[in-house]
């Protein structure tokens, strides 16, 4: 039976990686998958989903008001069948397209993967990943480790010079140059300002 997967995590904990490991794993059976891919992240090219460790793979790029369920549709006439959806970066889905997500599962019976960040650096969830945590029928963390030893859920962003930045856009697109993992209790730490917060260093890829 065909179901809508979230599978979350903080920054850098190998969500691209295992989105393309699922693709392989399809293709390798003789299954045919999709990719979706938002269009404002074009750090590998409009596209082009690219995990660190330097694994990439050709997807659709797709806008916040294009219509998912519509795209896949066109995608099956033109080429065939579907076995399965993959979404890289899903928390950039409005609260639409996860629900045209849902209509490919429950209408078109096709599972749908989606991988994303829970939260943002202010702690607060996105509006992509809100709606994936309410309506998707399997959710699984994808775990990371803060540089305290502890496991990571939320994320930082940090400046040119390493320094936690509480202010700005929601969206900004950036790597390990510009966010960090961190357990809670330090985001907490950060963010109060207590003590003396060093520059953060990004962890080194895997």
């Amino acid at each position: 039976m065909a179901k809508l997967y979230f599978y979350y995590s903080a920054m850098n904990a190998g969500k691209t990686t295992t989105l393309l490991q699922s693709a392989h794993n399809y293709r390798e059976r003789g299954m045919r998958v999709g990719i979706l891919t938002p269009r404002l992240d074009h750090r590998a090219g409009s596209g082009t989903v690219a995990s660190r460790i330097g694994l990439q793979a050709q997807g659709m790029a797709f806008d916040r008001d294009d219509d998912l369920q519509a795209r896949i549709r066109a995608d099956i006439a033109a080429h065939g069948d579907l076995h399965c959806v993959l979404v890289d970066e899903a928390q950039f889905l409005s609260k639409a397209q996860v629900w045209q997500l849902s209509e490919v599962v429950d209408r078109l019976r096709i599972p749908v993967l989606c991988y994303g960040l829970r939260t943002d650096f202010r702690g607060e969830l996105f509006e992509g990943s809100q709606y994936l945590l309410a309506w998707a029928d399997e959710l699984s963390e994808i775990k990371t480790i803060c540089h305290t030893g502890k496991k990571a859920i939320m994320t930082v962003r940090v400046d040119d010079n390493g320094y936690a930045v509480h202010d700005g856009p929601q969206v900004e697109i950036g790597g390990n140059e510009r966010y960090v993992s961190v357990s809670r209790a330090e985001f907490k730490k950060i963010v109060r300002g207590e003590g003396r917060i060093e520059p953060l260093q990004p962890p080194l890829p895997l």
